[in-house]
């Protein structure tokens, strides 16, 4: 019998209709703000198609992604798709008062329990983190992994300091205590308390901001390796969504070149810096690089150990989501299983759509 390919959608974007959904959740102090503010990162750049699909607008009415059964007749259903992560609010961390943050980011997390988490098992969440309070959002981590719902943290790419210094180590102590990926997400890049989204300062127009996003993935992923993160937290994994693949094999050579001069910098480094970023570092393929010459991209793979190392995702409802029956080239029908299904149902312990977890490799029980 031939087996069927199991899609576990690594990056879906929810939020509620209204903010009034996560009054029950706040602190009576925030309601104002909440209601006034939001998250209160404000828009930086002007799209010209907009920021989501104009035809993922619940029945009901509200934005796109605010319904969670419009979004399975949509989404889920349409495509046979077994999971999807849901990943929202993650700019909540670039708002200026520590105390709003933390308490919208827990807010956050309770409605997306008891409005998302209950409606299907398809649905897992992220819990939502102010990385700009690192202890407090370690405390969040405690406070929620427990929910069996939560299957990774989440927090915005947008940072005043490169994600490897030792500020956000609470943060990374607390993921691997609770057996849970560290995940960043683009958008806020240039907003709120962040800096300029390039080093020499602010694109003209959202083209080239959105063109350039994955610069700051380099710098993260360079700063987690070089601080070492990755010795002293062994068993944490890092997920960068939404950033894009091909970047990451000229990153990795540059980084090996460097350490055989300058590796008495960072003794504490065992290995080469690509050696941990192929084992601690996963890739989300949406938006994917679509090079002329489809081959390219496998060569792309081929380089970073992409069957262990990307996962399929379609940035649901945002403008740019990719169909999950036409968003990879061809290839090979092993690697394609482990980038849509397999990979992800590992890194975020899922249950086997088929009831066959734990019976050897994943992809044992399909059908």
């Amino acid at each position: 019998m031939q087996k069927r390919t199991i899609i576990v959608d690594t990056d879906v974007h929810n939020g509620p209709k209204h903010p009034r959904e996560l009054l029950p959740h706040l602190p009576k102090v925030w309601h104002e703000q909440f209601l006034e503010m939001n998250i209160g990162a404000a828009r930086l750049y002007y799209s010209a198609v907009g920021g989501s699909r104009k035809d993922a607008v619940p029945d009901a009415g509200g934005a796109p992604g605010s319904d969670p059964e419009f979004m399975i007749r949509q989404l889920i259903e349409p495509y046979g798709i077994d999971y999807a992560i849901l990943n929202s609010g993650i700019e909540i961390s670039l708002y200026p008062d520590p105390d709003y943050a933390n308490a919208v980011a827990s807010a956050w997390n309770d409605w997306m329990a008891e409005r998302w988490l209950t409606v299907s098992p398809v649905f897992r969440g992220s819990i939502l983190i102010n990385s700009a309070d690192p202890q407090a959002a370690a405390a969040e981590i405690d406070r929620m992994a427990g929910h069996p719902g939560m299957v990774q943290v989440i927090m915005t790419s947008a940072a005043s300091r490169l994600l490897g210094q030792r500020m956000y180590h609470p943060i990374y102590e607390a993921a691997e205590r609770n057996g849970l990926p560290v995940a960043i997400h683009p958008g806020g890049e240039g907003r709120g308390i962040s800096p300029a989204p390039t080093a020499p300062g602010y694109p003209t127009r959202y083209m080239e901001w959105h063109n350039i996003l994955p610069t700051s993935y380099m710098a993260h992923i360079n700063s987690l390796v070089c601080e070492g993160v990755f010795e002293k937290y062994p068993g944490l994994k890092f997920v960068a969504i939404e950033g894009g693949i091909a970047w990451l094999p000229h990153l990795m050579w540059r980084m090996d070149k460097n350490y055989k001069a300058l590796r008495s910098t960072t003794p504490w480094l065992k290995r080469r810096p690509s050696e941990y970023i192929r084992e601690h570092i996963y890739l989300t393929t949406q938006p994917i690089e679509e090079p002329d010459d489809p081959k390219h991209l496998q060569y792309i793979f081929e380089m970073i150990g992409a069957e262990r190392n990307v996962m399929f995702s379609t940035d649901y409802p945002h403008w740019d989501f990719d169909n999950p029956l036409m968003a990879l080239p061809p290839m090979d029908r092993e690697l394609k299983r482990r980038i849509m299904g397999l990979t992800a149902l590992e890194l975020y312990r899922l249950p086997h759509p088929g009831g066959a977890e734990g019976k050897g490799d994943a992809a044992d029980g399909e059908a």
